[in-house]
């Protein structure tokens, strides 16, 4: 019998987990071709940070080495990018001319970094931090310069900071809010964080506008120029800038092709996009019920239900994620999920060690929790995480809630 042909655009960690899963699935069906942008083969891109700090190789974050999609057959194209998908002929064309028919088409491309549009985001030294070159570009910078601004203090941008002060660079984060990471943080951990990184050497501007980037004589940034809370201009001096203000999924192929798109690629539960049931699409730059994920464990969970309705044994719905969130910058132990600001019938228990720099917050709303919020010591996280998940009532642990699973 002759096999179906499978496409994916993207060789990211979504896709090529999907892939992974229907492998398992139906190892035999489809003929799969790769499509990456990129010159490197599926790698964690999470690791990016403790590569950036020093802690890890390159080489030591590759998931899929060439040889895996050697030994299943997977036709790979590195360093592609894909540019036109004809629905009609059923076929993708790359940049360079290459192209490939498919019976099914997986797009996962993920998500492109936000630049401010501010005078001078086109200066050398002005980079994104989203993939091995951006990576590399910052190594080199550090070994180089000695002055780096990061725009954005949310988990990105403080991983950027953080590693780029470990390759011993001064290093300042200019952030919009009052509050670091303010979607994962209410204000008294976001401080907590602040103070913490400060006494590491970290530099903060916070309720500061970007309003130019300034170029020296030879092109290169040298400075940022910002709007302080109190309505002051002042310059802080930048041979590099990185910019960490926010991803948008990447839609603009699957826009030209004619795919209802609106924050994302418009899915079904079934990961299907509205639009064309042939094409599917996971990852960052899917829109799922009105919303495009952005961290790893949703992007998995679309993966395995995508898998198994290309496999043709499709029974699995994916029905959105609760997400958590911790900080990877070393020796600093962060948690949050659910909706850990509370608000009108929520009750809210806190415990506040600041000298011990421990700080939790617990949300809680008709005997269910909610949300939650660790600073310091998070080891009951994953407790509190499962609780929120399964909506469990928790009116017989009220009482030593607080203290974590041991105690309950």
């Amino acid at each position: 019998m002759k096999k179906m042909k499978l496409v994916m655009v993207g060789n990211g960690m979504a896709g090529v987990r999907t892939l992974e899963e229907l492998l398992k699935t139906a190892p035999g069906l489809y003929d799969i071709t790769v499509f990456g942008a990129e010159p490197h083969p599926n790698y964690n891109r999470i690791l990016l940070s403790p590569v950036l700090a020093g802690e890890q190789t390159l080489d030591e974050i590759v998931l899929h080495p060439l040889s895996w999609y050697e030994q299943h057959g997977i036709t790979l194209h590195l360093g592609k990018t894909v540019t036109q998908v004809d629905r009609m002929r059923r076929r993708v064309m790359a940049e360079d001319g290459t192209t490939a028919d498919y019976d099914r088409l997986l797009i996962a491309t993920g998500s492109t970094p936000f630049i401010p549009p501010v005078p001078g985001k086109t200066l050398e030294g002005v980079i994104a931090y989203r993939d091995i070159a951006d990576t590399n570009a910052m190594i080199e910078a550090a070994a180089r310069f000695r002055h780096a601004v990061v725009i954005g203090g949310g988990l990105l941008g403080l991983e950027a900071a953080n590693g780029l002060m470990l390759r011993g660079m001064q290093v300042t984060v200019v952030h919009l809010t009052g509050t670091l990471m303010e979607r994962q943080l209410d204000t008294v951990a976001g401080d907590l964080l602040r103070q913490s990184l400060a006494d590491r050497g970290l530099r903060f501007m916070l309720g500061a506008q970007t309003q130019a980037l300034l170029p020296g004589d030879t092109g290169r940034v040298r400075a940022v120029q910002l709007k302080t809370s109190a309505g002051d201009i002042v310059e802080v001096p930048a041979d590099l800038v990185v910019m960490a203000a926010g991803i948008r999924p990447n839609t603009a192929l699957a826009e030209s092709a004619g795919l209802l798109c609106n924050r994302g690629i418009v899915v079904t539960d079934t990961l299907q996009t509205v639009t064309d049931p042939r094409v599917y699409a996971v990852g960052e730059c899917a829109a799922h019920r009105g919303i495009a994920y952005g961290l790893v464990a949703p992007l998995f969970e679309q993966g395995q239900v995508c898998a198994t309705h290309l496999a043709q044994s499709g029974i699995g719905r994916y029905l959105g994620s609760s997400v958590s969130t911790k900080l990877k910058v070393t020796g600093i132990d962060l948690f949050s999920a659910g909706n850990f600001t509370g608000g009108p019938g929520t009750e809210v228990i806190v415990m506040s060690d600041p000298i011990a720099g421990v700080y939790k917050k617990l949300v809680i709303q008709d005997d269910r929790l909610v949300g939650a919020c660790l600073y310091g010591d998070t080891v009951d996280g994953g407790w509190y995480f499962k609780l929120l998940r399964e909506g469990r009532n928790i009116a017989d642990i009220r009482d030593t809630l607080m203290f974590g699973e041991q105690a309950a």
